[in-house]
């Protein structure tokens, strides 16, 4: 199930950013980091990276470290954006419904 930005990238708040910029080593990650804060697909963003194993940079506020340790903590996870997406909207969808 994809959320309902079915195309996230055009939303990153990291879009036309230079990409040397975006990847590399611990200070520049530090500063991608507070790129995603603000980014309003950092969800879908960490959803992609986690469904897909991707294994470098930061992706959704995350770096690769958070999220392999996360990988690890919940291996039954069989869809990343499911979980991501009801954590985000789950107590407003149970409300409504």
């Amino acid at each position: 199930m994809r959320s309902r930005w079915e195309h996230w990238q055009d939303h990153a708040a990291c879009r036309g950013c230079d990409p040397e910029e975006l990847f590399g080593d611990s200070p520049t990650q530090k500063r991608v980091r507070t790129l995603c804060t603000g980014c309003p697909v950092r969800t879908e963003c960490l959803a992609e990276a986690l469904d897909n194993r991707i294994e470098f940079d930061v992706w959704g506020g995350m770096t690769e470290r958070e999220r392999r340790a996360l990988l690890r903590r919940r291996p039954d996870v069989a869809s990343w954006w499911k979980v991501l997406d009801d954590a985000r909207h789950g107590p407003e969808q149970q409300q409504a419904g």
